[in-house]
């Protein structure tokens, strides 16, 4: 059975108390960062973080003493594999941000690494591995219906025309935060799921054909 050299590490909260003359609570907040005075610090035993795993080496009393081992990731201070994560989540953020600013649709690769990046924080939050397998990525969805504001004030000079008690009414008169107050009122009140189960019922159809034509065909 081979040995294995392991260095652990938790972090143990210092902290003191003093009391600081300044204007503002930002300015007083500034002056205890830089107060490098740590002469009445005391140590906070109760609140100490978790043990975590800083080294690891191959051997019996080995620190340091050759290559270290790679520290799997579950072992790592929970904190820092957290940060790591963030900055995926971020990544994937933008990405999503742009194709939305753009009127895109999320793109197939995004999709699967946002199931692998939802994996691998929910490992993270329970203190397993990573997980080494490709996750399998949610299965698309489409977009029926997008209200945009640009069209709904587009159609403005149409509602005019057909309703005469907004003749002396201008398009412009309309403010751009009642078109959003709008759009979001029908965003949220109005009921697609009669559009949207119309939707899956033609779909549904039109594959079963496309099955009987596959099949009658072979």
């Amino acid at each position: 059975m081979p040995d294995f050299t392991i260095e652990t590490t938790y972090h143990l909260p210092v902290f003191r108390h003093r009391t600081y003359q300044a204007d503002t609570l930002d300015a007083a907040c500034r002056a205890a960062i830089e107060d490098d005075s740590w002469d009445i610090a005391e140590k906070d035993f109760d609140s100490s973080g978790p043990i975590y795993v800083t080294g690891i080496w191959e051997g019996a009393h080995a620190a340091y003493a050759g290559p270290p081992v790679q520290i799997p990731p579950q072992f790592d201070e929970p904190v820092r594999r957290r940060a790591r994560h963030f900055e995926i989540l971020l990544g994937l953020l933008k990405i999503f941000f742009d194709d939305a600013h753009a009127a895109r649709p999320p793109s197939l690769d995004w999709l699967a690494r946002s199931a692998r990046a939802i994996a691998r924080g929910e490992a993270i939050l329970a203190g397993d591995p990573d997980p080494e397998e490709p996750v399998d990525p949610p299965k698309p969805s489409y977009v029926l219906v997008r209200l945009q504001e640009s069209s709904v004030r587009d159609a403005i000079s149409a509602v005019r025309d057909v309703d005469s008690n907004f003749r002396d009414l201008t398009p412009e008169a309309v403010t751009d935060d009642e078109v959003h107050a709008a759009c979001l009122s029908i965003a949220t009140t109005l009921d697609f799921s009669d559009m949207v189960g119309n939707a899956e019922f033609h779909a549904a159809l039109l594959a079963i054909r496309s099955a009987h034509r596959r099949l009658a065909s072979d």
